[in-house]
């Protein structure tokens, strides 16, 4: 937690402001975060995936400094360009889009695409004539399926086709005209193992050589994201991955080295927030000698906690009383849906003393919360953010 984050919320508690769960974000560590990634991979282009957290604050930033945009909707491609971003810092990342929603980002100025498969490139090129756009103008990358292992949260069956597909794929987008541009990937969200990238760079380099064979010749590689912040667990610096980066595409490409970009989103803005939420109910579940407290919050998996599905996030919890004696306990959210409990597989230490009233601060909270939480889901509202 920031001092600037500290102080914010103790004058807020002071003026009796702090009804309801909250995020507050402070832009100085996103700010730092987005510094510290310019720095450590100096020749890549920074994408901020929009979908982590698209506070106007945070894009207005982002933009000022100078980042692109991954977006995966035409009201996030909007966002982007209301906080000042122009069209060529944008991509449309997602490879499942509707075919009119393809025509209004190529309207808007759009020329930057993600595909999978040889439907996705015709509903492109199709819209590009719709569009009134050369096709020739418009450029697609082929996103690959990659083993995830290493991520607490794996991405690797919705997007992407095998390697061996996408050399099909490209090909036939360079058939229909389109500029075929290069290759993307994802080694999962939360990645902690430095060196997941160079399996995915292996296969992006066979990619090129395949393509070039078929006289098409790629340009660009996304390296996704997967940037991770921190939780409870200690994880490597940005400049590790930049370093790791880097040798993997030493390794696969050689003096041939093709453009890169990231899309860092996590490990943007996670630590940039803390949720402040407030203690509803301790209880047991049976009069026996039963240790194990269940302590629900008035925040759950439908008020932004959605990472918690299958306890793959495990936030850092703080409280007034951590230097009481602990003891495990089941976490749980306020709505009445059985499915909305946060840790209970693996019990949370919590402090015994730890009562109703009393504030919880969830630490890395700036990603994929505020995003994440319903609407009004059993009458709770969502998630509100305040940004510093």
């Amino acid at each position: 937690m920031t001092d600037r984050i500290r102080d914010f919320l103790r004058v807020r508690r002071d003026l009796g402001q702090d009804e309801g769960p909250v995020m507050v974000l402070d832009l100085d560590v996103v700010r730092d975060n987005y510094t510290a990634f310019a720095r450590s991979l100096p020749d890549t282009r920074v994408f901020y995936a929009v979908k982590a957290n698209p506070a106007p604050e945070v894009l207005s930033l982002l933009a000022e400094m100078g980042s692109c945009f991954d977006t995966a909707s035409v009201p996030e491609i909007e966002m982007a360009l209301a906080a000042g971003a122009t069209a060529d810092r944008i991509s449309f990342g997602n490879t499942i889009k509707k075919e009119r929603d393809v025509v209004r980002a190529l309207k808007l100025g759009i020329r930057l695409f993600a595909v999978d498969c040889q439907a996705e490139a015709d509903k492109i090129a199709r819209a590009a004539a719709e569009a009134g756009v050369a096709t020739a103008d418009v450029q697609v990358f082929c996103r690959i399926l990659c083993d995830g292992a290493g991520a607490d949260w794996p991405l690797s069956r919705k997007f992407g086709c095998v390697p061996e597909m996408a050399v099909d794929v490209l090909e036939h987008a360079h058939v229909q005209g389109l500029h075929a541009y290069g290759v993307s990937f994802h080694v999962g969200s939360q990645q902690a193992n430095t060196e997941a990238w160079d399996g995915a760079l292996a296969s992006a380099a066979m990619i090129f050589r395949e393509c070039a064979l078929r006289g098409i010749g790629l340009s660009m590689v996304n390296l996704g994201g997967g940037f991770p912040t921190q939780y409870l667990k200690a994880v490597p610096g940005v400049e590790s991955y930049g370093d790791a980066i880097f040798r993997a595409l030493t390794k696969h490409f050689g003096n041939q080295i093709p453009e890169t970009i990231i899309e860092p989103g996590r490990g943007m803005v996670g630590n940039a927030g803390m949720i402040e939420a407030e203690v509803v109910l301790v209880s047991k579940k049976s009069t026996a000698e039963d240790e194990v407290r269940w302590v629900y919050l008035d925040i759950g998996k439908f008020g932004g906690l959605a990472e918690t599905m299958d306890e793959s996030i495990r936030y850092r919890i703080r409280t007034e009383h951590d230097e009481d004696r602990m003891s495990p306990c089941v976490i749980a959210g306020p709505t009445c849906d059985s499915v909305d409990v946060l840790y209970e597989k693996q019990h949370y230490p919590l402090p015994v003393s730890l009562s109703i009233g009393d504030k919880v601060l969830i630490e890395g909270a700036g990603a994929y919360t505020t995003t994440y939480a319903a609407v009004a889901f059993n009458g709770f509202p969502p998630l509100r953010q305040i940004v510093i």
